[in-house]
């Protein structure tokens, strides 16, 4: 195949591969797909092409296109937020749909160019490859803002027993290995490749990953005891509110309603009220106004708070300006004790490029365009990060929404939080992948830090995770509930995070020789 029958076959290739991620996780998919991936490029390489930059530009096609296909299919949920408020934002569904997968596979173009550099045709062509994706998959999550949604080696993680891993090789690390994986195929199928030996030793090593990754899994599994926090008590509130409804001034003393009544409901041990309830948590964005602006909402969460139980929020923040002008709006997670007084806040460090705020604002603003969140001229981004404390029980990582899909830059100071709340609302994107997507992400990121989450969405999924990424406590998409819970104990660090999240590294030099080692030894 040639020109767009290969390019078109690379998309399709693609395509398919993205239901190896959640709600799907027909990760047996990839099996079949990285082969023809790996197959593609041993085309591209049979062609001539026109010296360095010929190489460069054959060997990218191939991953560019398959990357495209990946995620666009992956991705086209991120198009119903510009459903919400269609009338403002309708024209630019189109951009948004095709420029984002556009703009990430341009990694895995570059992944698979730099591979074609050292292409040839031997078991050393899948090591090269598997290296170049975990540096370029590292590179999307870093790059600018950085952007790792639905990274590759996600698909190795799909239930807990999996996610083992993660405490060792984090997402970047077990790339290389997925990759390697996922293309064992194109090795050992009959024919393609005449060496008995090399496809016997593909067979063996992939196994061997294979029953690593597994064993590992079942194994620290079976160590593990799940142990609770002493005298901790949480209640998560997931109200469901449409996101069309959450900032309609007609709809914001029923929305707030919602919540105070949910917060109250009948709990799971039969309590009508918030007695013995250490921590209340609300999701993201709860008040389409300032807090600290309305006493009248304050009060009303003092009435209902029971000495003793803390609210924890996510509201806007504002802050004036040192020396004039309009001053600051941030997005926080803000801690209230029982008497309705604010006790501490921690603002959102990691925003949403033109969700959350619009990159050189004052030139594109002139252009009509605008973030979507419902804050004019977008949020202020916090300058660090810092632990939470209700007073009771360990004190917390608030990460909100979207920086929770950021491995290996959650917190690296000398005290160690005991937990992670995850405040997100998910109802931009409605029942779509989105949603189940970024709660896998979420769970792993415990995995990676050792430590359990909480996570509580507007409209779902909301839950409590321990350690190892098991599910204590789940309150499903679109349902409108409570969970009351136990706060899992955090565990021992894990190696991801005495290393710092560099383990990746470590693991891309090991593949690079590998595939170069061997493509010296075919060559000799």
């Amino acid at each position: 195949m040639s020109g767009w029958q290969r390019n078109g076959v690379a998309i399709l290739a693609g395509l398919v591969s993205a239901l190896a991620m959640p709600p799907f996780d027909l990760v047996f998919l990839l099996f079949a797909t990285f082969p023809v991936l790996v197959w593609l490029m041993d085309g591209a390489a049979s062609e001539p092409s026109a010296g360095f930059f010929g190489k460069l530009w054959d060997g990218f096609k191939p991953g560019f296109f398959f990357g495209f296909g990946y995620f666009f299919a992956g991705l086209w949920w991120i198009g119903s937020a510009f459903l919400v408020e269609a009338e403002d934002f309708l024209w630019a569904l189109p951009i948004a749909i095709i420029a984002v997968p556009f703009a990430l596979a341009l990694f895995w173009g570059a992944a698979t160019a730099i591979s074609r550099l050292f292409w040839a045709g031997t078991i050393g062509r899948i090591f090269i490859l598997a290296a170049f994706f975990t540096l370029f998959e590292y590179l999307r999550g870093h790059f600018l803002t950085g952007f790792p949604w639905n990274p590759i080696s996600g698909a190795a993680y799909f239930r807990p027993v999996m996610m083992q891993s993660a405490s060792v090789l984090g997402i970047y690390g077990m790339t290389a290995f997925a990759v390697f994986v996922f293309a064992t195929a194109s090795i050992i199928v009959p024919g393609v490749d005449d060496h008995r030996k090399i496809r016997k030793f593909t067979v063996i090593l992939s196994s061997l990953f294979i029953f690593t990754h597994v064993g590992y899994g079942v194994w620290r599994l079976q160590e593990s005891t799940l142990e609770f926090v002493p005298e901790v008590n949480l209640r998560l509130v997931q109200p469901n509110i449409a996101q069309v409804s959450k900032f309609d001034k007609d709809k914001e003393a029923e929305n707030f309603q919602t919540h105070l009544d949910l917060s109250t409901s009948k709990g799971g041990d039969g309590t009508t009220d918030l007695t013995g309830v250490t921590h209340l948590i609300w999701p993201e964005s709860v008040f389409p106004y300032l807090l600290t602006e309305r006493r009248d909402s304050l009060a009303s969460i003092d009435e209902i708070l029971p000495e003793g139980t803390s609210l924890i929020t996510g509201a806007a923040r504002a802050e004036a300006a040192t020396s004039g002008g309009e001053g600051f709006v941030f997005n926080s997670v803000y801690v209230i004790n029982h008497q309705g007084e604010i006790i501490s806040a921690a603002d959102k460090t990691h925003l949403v490029p033109f969700g959350e705020y619009i990159p050189f604002y004052e030139l594109v603003s002139d252009l009509g365009i605008e973030q979507l969140a419902n804050q004019d001229g977008g949020f202020e981004a916090g300058s660090s990060r810092k632990l939470l404390s209700t007073g009771i029980g360990p004190k917390m990582l608030a990460l909100i929404c979207y920086e929770i899909i950021f491995s290996g830059n959650l917190w690296n100071e000398e005290e160690r939080p005991g937990w992670i709340v995850n405040l997100t609302n998910d109802a931009w994107f409605g029942n779509t992948p989105g949603p189940y997507q970024h709660l896998r992400q979420s769970i792993l990121r415990g995995v990676e830090e050792g430590l359990p989450v909480v996570r509580v969405a507007n409209s779902g999924i909301s839950g409590v995770y321990d350690a190892y990424g098991r599910t204590i406590k789940q309150l499903e998409l679109g349902q409108a509930g409570i969970i009351d819970s136990k706060l899992p104990e955090a565990i021992n660090v894990p190696l991801f995070k005495k290393w710092n999240g560099k383990f990746h590294w470590i693991v891309f030099g090991i593949f690079l020789f590998m595939g170069l080692f061997s493509l010296r030894k075919s060559n000799v």
